[in-house]
């Protein structure tokens, strides 16, 4: 017997949910306006008429999500019309309560109150004509009715707009992340040249003077420019967080994400293919990132067993493809801060990233992240080649 994933099951969503509704209540209306038939099954113009503006109520239902308002109030009339012309209590007043949610849920509350208040005053008209199938209960139950369906929508969007605040939020926590990251790195190179500078001025045999001044505006300029650096950053760091002392990881460090991984009863495979060549700072700590993060998301939340990580280099980029042989993501559940940390890094570097279910099964991550242009192969050092140096100095 074939095993059933209850996960797997999804019910219809967008435009065919719509259909599908809009089906399903011009079905029950034709079953309804079926009593209005005759003996010999024949249709008077009301029963005619009536049948018309089902159809064209039910088949505007698909259009609410791209236009809302015209939508609502013209199922909301046209409703209105049919229960003038038939005599049975059809269903179709479903319809316009749909367009009312989508209207609330959109965050134009005016609007779908306006469309409440307009249907309730028509059904109370009705129940004051003495309708017969509209009483004051119906009126007050129909009241009940849209104004739960308006709150709803209300709740709806109120949900849409924390989720997407709260989504920008952590965006912004990622960049001050990334820009302290970078903080990190480049201090540390000026740091280093710093240093390189002070000692090869303190070791010079010789004292050519363009060569000392070039060294001197070497020591200078990167002292000036870490400082800058550091004040213009300093105001991006938490009260409470201290400087790193180590040099930010790179991909040179994958070994022990494996190792770490492997811990957690994962199975890590790296494939490397391309020119190896020396990566950029930023770019050698993105790439980590992105990695570290796939495999986290694969221990946490795939449930996978093996991972495969491919790292491709060219002249022009870096691509990163880390798939696994989980579940992958889970329906009904938001994309999680972990993946809009990866794209706000990719991004930050002009690069692309996308994550989603992977092409046989699983999830997958791939990731370009841009290269600066290929160093060229020969720089002559200050002073002259080395063959032009001094042996002995």
């Amino acid at each position: 017997m074939p095993h059933l994933d209850p996960a797997r099951l999804r019910l219809p969503g967008g435009p065919r949910a719509d259909l599908a509704l809009a089906g399903v209540v011009l079905v029950l209306v034709g079953i309804a306006e079926g009593q209005r038939l005759g003996p010999d099954w024949q249709a008077t113009p009301s029963t005619t008429l009536s049948w018309i503006l089902a159809v064209a109520v039910c088949a505007a239902l698909p259009m609410r999500r791209r236009h809302p308002l015209a939508t609502g109030w013209a199922t909301t009339i046209g409703t209105g019309a049919y229960y003038l012309l038939s005599t049975v209590d059809g269903p179709l007043v479903v319809i316009p309560i749909a367009a009312l949610y989508t209207l609330a849920a959109q965050g134009r509350i005016q609007a779908a109150v306006a469309m409440a208040a307009v249907m309730i005053i028509g059904v109370g008209a009705g129940a004051l004509a003495g309708t017969g199938d509209v009483s004051g209960t119906a009126v007050f139950m129909l009241t009940g009715w849209l104004a739960a369906v308006v709150a709803l929508g209300a709740m709806r969007h109120g949900r849409v707009a924390y989720a997407e605040e709260e989504a920008r939020l952590r965006a912004t926590q990622e960049r001050l992340r990334i820009a302290r990251e970078l903080h990190d790195v480049i201090g540390h190179n000026l740091s280093m040249i710093n240093v390189q500078a002070s000692a090869a001025l303190h070791r010079l045999a010789k004292d050519p003077g363009q060569a000392q001044e070039a060294l001197t505006a070497i020591k200078q300029g990167s002292k000036e420019g870490l400082q800058e650096l550091r004040a213009t950053l300093r105001v991006l760091r938490q009260a409470d967080e201290q400087a790193p002392t180590a040099p930010a990881p790179g991909l040179s460090r994958l070994d022990d994400l494996v190792s770490s991984a492997a811990r957690a009863g994962l199975d890590v495979r790296i494939e490397h293919s391309g020119a190896d060549r020396a990566l950029p700072a930023a770019v050698d700590l993105a790439a980590y990132r992105i990695v570290q993060e796939s495999l986290t998301n694969a221990v946490k939340h795939s449930k996978a067993h093996l991972v495969v990580v491919r790292i491709h280099h060219t002249d022009r980029d870096l691509t990163l493809a880390i798939e696994d042989d989980g579940q992958g993501a889970v329906p009904g559940h938001a994309v999680g801060s972990g993946i809009a940390g990866m794209t706000e890094r990719a991004r930050a570097l002009g690069g692309t990233l996308d994550a989603g279910p992977g092409d046989t099964s699983g999830f997958a991550v791939r990731a370009r992240l841009p290269l600066p242009n290929p160093p060229a192969d020969h720089h002559e050092p200050i002073g002259g080649t080395v063959d032009d140096q001094d042996p002995a100095g």
